[in-house]
């Protein structure tokens, strides 16, 4: 496992021991596509603690790993060692995070911080877990003010989550897997400009103590007025471990992506972006272009077959005169499109594991509901009739089932219904807007995409804080994986590896 490491040095004494900020230099080893947003971290004690205090970054695992000591953070002044970031404007920063070891001293803190500056006396906001598991939110309204703090019933955290919103300062937790809950906020006057990371204090001036953080996400929210059509955000296709909860980012792009599917053979990629598909192969990290003919303003909604060989589209295409998403099929290599769906709006959600089958969510006569087709084209199949939107529809592996989407409730929940449109059943019941469900191909798990209730039933946005939840496929405890900024495009189509123990998925950043 390769590791790199930033440590500080000492210098001539009465001058205070800084971190040497090697880390332009030092990440240029790092894959450029894959950990450009890790590379403007760097570290330096605050305060001038006792002891001098390092991290590494592991690219491997995307995991920081923090040493540090300090005599505490509190009062009129602070002392801790700090990673951090200089950003502007609005920001969303979450990690999950660890001691390591046993410790010293029960009062030892670690936790993400949002500081006015570097200065010991400085104002700052964070959200902080001692050794002892009290977790609370601290902060100093004032250069050389007394530090303040809001304690949190929840204690010890696994993830934690800070956000500014203008002069607004927001502390928000999970514990367990569970969603976030928001147990502090803050008004603060603070510049532009702020450090914005991860931080340690050992709460004892003779000791160092050592933290880990990963899954560490730095993301610009949209702007007011800004909905992901008119001004499409740079994306992060990330692969999510399921046993784990690791998030690895496997390629950053200034362009907007969406939508990624895995090969059936586990060794690339499918997205869209710009109208086309691209190929991502995941041994070489490269991308290529898809041929699909003369279909060039492919949708996020495609995906391939179960015997990996056809690639099923969504793209725009004339319906009686009218620019409408249609169906196609085109060998998974690239090639000439077939149309399958004659009329439109109609957008793919699912093969049949026999490949006889396309599934698909279509608009006819105002009202969105699931269909089906023979994969060959002919007469569809209308299988869904509530009043509402029934949506992203997936067969089972074993295709004994189509799972979809429905707000037949007043809420999107997930549903599961027989092939033929009998029995369907709901599978989720709660109080998040829950999209796109996805049967592993083992077919114990189902995973999707969660808006939280303020977000309407029938819509599935850009641009919000979303999770991706796994449940049992029978039913059983709902567990969240991921937390992320993201939502239309982030997760609309089968996205698990063949093994079952990994999806793609797209986040997004201003």
């Amino acid at each position: 496992m390769h590791f790199i490491t930033f440590s500080e040095f000492k210098q001539k004494p009465k001058m205070n021991k800084l971190t040497i900020l090697l880390s332009v230099i030092l990440f240029s080893t790092f894959s450029v596509q894959a950990q450009e947003m890790f590379r403007n971290y760097s570290g330096q004690d605050i305060g001038n603690p006792k002891q001098i205090g390092s991290f590494q970054f592991d690219p491997n695992t995307q995991q920081f790993t923090l040493s540090g000591a300090g005599y505490n953070m509190w009062f009129e002044r602070d002392e801790f060692y700090l990673v951090s970031q200089k950003i502007e404007g609005d920001f969303i920063l979450s990690a999950n995070l660890k001691f390591l070891g046993e410790g010293v001293d029960v009062h030892r803190k670690i936790g993400l911080i949002i500081r006015n500056s570097n200065q010991e006396n400085a104002i700052y906001m964070d959200g902080a877990i001692h050794g002892d598991g009290l977790t609370s939110m601290q902060y100093r309204e004032k250069n050389g003010g007394e530090t303040l703090e809001k304690k949190v019933e929840i204690k010890a955290p696994e993830f934690v989550q800070i956000e500014r919103k203008g002069s607004e300062f927001i502390f928000r937790i999970s514990k367990g897997n569970k969603s976030l809950v928001e147990v502090g906020k803050v008004n603060l006057e603070m510049e532009n400009a702020v450090l914005a990371g991860m931080f340690i204090s050992s709460h004892n001036v003779d000791v160092i103590e050592k933290g880990q953080f990963w899954n560490v996400r730095l993301e610009k929210p949209a702007g007011q007025n800004v909905d992901g059509y008119q001004k499409p955000s740079p994306s992060r296709l990330e692969i999510l471990d399921v046993e784990t909860g690791n998030r690895e980012v496997i390629y950053e792009t200034e362009t907007h992506i969406e939508a990624p599917n895995w090969s059936r053979n586990g060794k690339f990629l499918i997205y869209n972006s710009g109208g086309k598909l691209y190929n991502y192969s995941l041994k070489k990290a490269k991308v290529s272009e898809i041929n699909t003919g003369s279909v060039t303003a492919n949708n996020n909604d495609h995906g391939i077959s179960f015997d990996g060989k056809t690639l099923a589209i969504s793209s725009s295409a004339d319906v009686n005169g009218k620019k409408r998403s249609v169906v196609f099929t085109v060998p998974v290599k690239g090639g000439t499109p077939k149309r399958i769906t004659e009329n439109g709006p109609s957008y793919w959600h699912g093969w049949s594991p026999d490949g006889n089958w396309l599934a698909y969510c279509a608009e006819r006569n105002g009202n969105y509901d699931v269909y089906k087709i023979p994969a060959n084209g002919g007469e569809e199949i209308r299988l869904t009739s509530a009043e509402g939107l029934d949506d992203g529809p997936e067969y089972s592996p074993n295709g004994k089932y189509i799972y979809f989407n429905s707000t037949r409730t007043g809420m999107m929940q997930i549903w599961r219904m027989k092939p033929d449109g009998t029995e369907q059943e709901q599978v989720t019941s709660d109080k998040f807007q829950n999209w796109f469900a996805h049967p592993s191909p083992d077919g114990k798990w189902l995973i999707f995409i969660s808006y939280p209730p303020e977000v309407p039933a029938g819509s599935h946005p850009h641009n919000k804080r979303v999770m991706l939840r796994l449940m049992p496929v029978e039913g059983g405890e709902i567990k969240t994986l991921a937390f992320l900024y993201g939502g239309q495009g982030t997760f609309n189509v089968p996205s698990w590896s063949p093994d079952s123990k990994k999806v793609a998925f797209v986040s997004y950043t201003y």
